[in-house]
């Protein structure tokens, strides 16, 4: 499944990403120290006077590469040995209809088609969030947001909204209610960072771009049906949603009747430090849907002389979760992020990848220094485990969503460094160079490590 997120990148390109513009308007929207056009008690200006259809698009190619490495052995979902390569492509059109002046309707048709390297196993922190588990060697249609958002105004100051991708241009309070109904991504809403949360534009690594251990709801694709609900008051904004699970863990269909479910809060706090603006997020999930015990797995295998499968033992249950997301402005040009994450690792992961602890940080700088304003270097490192009991399982031959070697005699936490440079060739094109790093792939230190190069080209359009 794709950490298929798009935060605007209005930090590094010029108008699409991954997470919709919208989601990081959103919170930018009631930023300390947001300076507003005019104060005028409790009511926005009219909408602008501009048509109500909206249309943009992207075009992202990202190929990446890896050479041979030591690999005594390898299992069902183990990353391939030897040289590799694979790439990816998507096209994405951004249509939006504004039904009224607090009412917007959003439609995002796509086309997919490529791979990620191995068919998108082998490592749990994946080094594409470009790539899904749904590879195809031709171009394939899917429409992956489909939503409706209306803000309610509350009192405050007037702010200007800036038009992007899922975004039309808008005027609204700075205390404000907004809902979102739909089919979208549960990160364009939740997990939100500024400097870490865009596969086309910044980090690649799904544990980089996301918090790992964020099981978030979705199909394979990344996408799910659903509501979320924001409100925004001065310094802080409340969010909350519900979302539709996929029929078995990372599946291709969702749940049809919601029996299967995702619910999602998260707390949100903006402040600033030195004139330079900051947040820090708290995110607490659960998930209920039949899933299955890695210590029941374990014992039915004991008892038939098999394989350990969590399929074989799923039943109703609940699986939560939690999350702080911080990011701070060093300096005009110099940003530093974190995330920390955690699940209840008794149970197999449903949606996202086979990660219960996770911790991540890193820096992003842009290129006014050396003279090149629009371009942006990031580095960061990112460190995922998973619980005894998981570990068990995979050691007993056990396999998961994105790991499985067949077996794991040592083990290993899966450490990751990433390095990429963002050279803005001209203000819609970009090429993105990018090298990581990673030990103990799949939690195995028997196999590796992996150097993973990448080249990613975005248009804008």
């Amino acid at each position: 499944m794709l950490r298929n997120k798009l935060a605007v990148s209005g930090f590094l390109f010029c108008c699409i990403g991954h997470t919709p513009a919208w989601a990081d308007t959103l919170s930018k929207a009631g930023e300390v120290g947001a300076v507003p056009t005019q104060n005028i008690g409790n009511q926005p200006d009219a909408a602008p006077a501009s048509s109500p259809w909206a249309v943009y698009g992207q075009y992202t190619n990202l190929y990446q590469w890896h050479p041979a490495f030591t690999s005594p052995y390898s299992g069902t979902n183990s990353l391939y040995a030897g040289n590799n390569g694979d790439q990816t492509n998507d096209a994405t059109l951004y249509l939006g209809y504004r039904w009224s002046s607090d009412t917007e309707i959003w439609i995002n048709p796509e086309y997919d088609q490529g791979f990620g390297l191995s068919g998108t196993v082998g490592v749990a922190g994946f080094p594409s969030g470009e790539a899904y588990k749904v590879g195809a060697n031709n171009p394939y249609y899917r429409t992956p947001r489909l939503f409706v958002r209306h803000v309610f105004n509350l009192r405050g100051a007037i702010q200007q909204v800036d038009a992007g991708a899922n975004q039309l241009a808008e005027s609204r309070t700075a205390n404000n209610v907004i809902v979102t109904v739909g089919k979208f991504a549960v990160t364009d809403v939740f997990d939100t960072n500024t400097y870490a949360h865009d596969p086309r534009a910044d980090f690649m690594n799904w544990s980089l771009v996301d918090a790992g251990a964020f099981d978030y709801a979705a199909d394979a694709w990344g996408y799910t049906y659903g509501a979320s609900a924001e409100w925004t008051q001065s310094w802080w904004t409340l969010r909350g949603g519900m979302f539709d699970l996929s029929t078995v863990p990372n599946g291709e269909k969702l749940n049809q009747n919601f029996s299967q479910y995702e619910l999602v809060t998260e707390l949100e706090e903006r402040h600033q430090w030195r004139a330079y603006p900051g947040k820090l997020k708290f995110l607490a999930f659960v998930n209920r849907a039949p899933m299955g015990s890695y210590n029941q797995a374990l014992q039915l295998a004991a008892q038939t002389g098999g394989v350990p499968n969590t399929a074989l033992v799923r039943q109703f249950n609940w699986r939560p979760g939690a999350e702080l997301n911080f990011e701070q402005g060093l300096d005009e040009d110099l940003g530093l992020f974190a995330r920390a994450s955690v699940n209840d690792g008794s149970q197999e992961t449903y949606e996202f990848t086979d990660i219960n602890q996770s911790f991540s940080t890193g820096l992003s700088l842009h290129g006014k220094r050396w003279g090149r304003e629009a371009d942006t270097v990031g580095a960061a490192v990112v460190v995922n485990g998973i619980s005894k009991s998981a570990r068990r399982y995979f050691a007993a031959g056990g396999m998961g969503v994105l790991v499985g070697d067949g077996q794991l005699p040592q083990y290993g936490n899966e450490t990751i460094a990433e390095l990429y440079y963002a050279w803005q060739i001209q203000t819609c094109v970009a090429m993105t160079f990018d090298y990581q790093h990673i030990a103990n792939p799949a939690y195995n230190p028997q196999r590796g490590p992996v150097d993973v190069f990448g080249i990613r080209t975005h248009l804008d359009f």
